[in-house]
């Protein structure tokens, strides 16, 4: 099974490096987008034939390891 977590930060956490992101696109004459957030993306295989299984133990990476839940947020999506 394949799956993919995305982790973001949570509203209200400052972001410098979207800031810096934004700052550089407007560098760059890209003036149309603002409000950028940066986050992580990961793509990963599991063995589990069990999807209610391999959700759990997504998640328990997520929360172990991948997000840092006190600023993060997290989805996961198995494909």
């Amino acid at each position: 099974m394949k799956a993919r977590i995305v982790v973001t930060l949570k509203t209200g956490v400052l972001d410098p490096q979207g800031k810096a992101i934004e700052a550089a696109l407007k560098s760059f004459g890209i003036q149309d987008i603002s409000g950028v957030r940066q986050g992580k993306v990961f793509d990963l295989e599991i063995a589990s034939q069990d999807r209610e299984q391999a959700e759990a133990t997504l998640k328990a990476a997520c929360e172990k390891l991948l997000a840092n839940t006190v600023v993060e947020n997290y989805t996961v999506e198995i494909v």
